[in-house]
């Protein structure tokens, strides 16, 4: 299969390079089941993880919140960065396959209560509070395409329904 170009892609193009994909998912759906995996080296001089993606080597550290000088990444942040990613992603996606035009920004904000995450409360949860996700898009579309294209991308983006709908998770440890 073909890399999509950056420049753009027509619904038409899309159709095409998803035919064959959903075909055989449909034939076959153990095809369509992925596994991803991430990988990270732990520092051994200081608080941090170091997460190769496929075009950098990210480094996640503390929040200053939590002592952190803020020279690393946050894995609240970076959580929050791959919300905002699949959401647009798949927002593009939509859009293209109804035909629509849609460009603009994708915000994601999240609250913390670092309490928790630091052991200073036992009643603070760990983790985000709620996160709010927003698009603010230029479009000439209408309001009802709108609403069929935010619906549709909620439905679709990966990690949206992820934390929306949390999958069961195991961890395990081999020393």
């Amino acid at each position: 299969m073909q890399p999509m170009e950056r420049t753009g892609i027509d619904a038409t193009t899309l159709r095409e390079l998803q035919a064959p994909l959903k075909a055989r998912y449909r034939e076959d759906p153990d095809a369509a089941v992925v596994t991803l995996t991430a990988d990270g080296e732990l520092d051994g001089s200081g608080v941090a993880c170091r997460v190769r993606t496929a075009t950098a080597l990210a480094e996640a550290g503390l929040h200053p919140a939590t002592g952190g000088d803020g020279t690393q990444l946050c894995s609240g942040d970076m959580l929050l960065e791959a919300l905002v990613a699949c959401a647009g992603v798949t927002l593009r996606a939509v859009a293209t396959s109804l035909g629509l035009q849609a460009s603009g920004t994708v915000h994601a904000e999240g609250d913390l209560d670092f309490r928790g995450t630091l052991g200073v409360a036992k009643d603070a949860p760990v983790g985000f509070r709620e996160i709010r996700l927003r698009f603010d898009l230029d479009t000439t579309a209408s309001q009802d395409e709108i609403d069929t294209l935010i619906r549709l991308t909620e439905r679709y983006c990966v990690v949206l329904q992820t934390l929306r709908n949390s999958p069961t998770t195991s961890v395990s440890v081999q020393a």
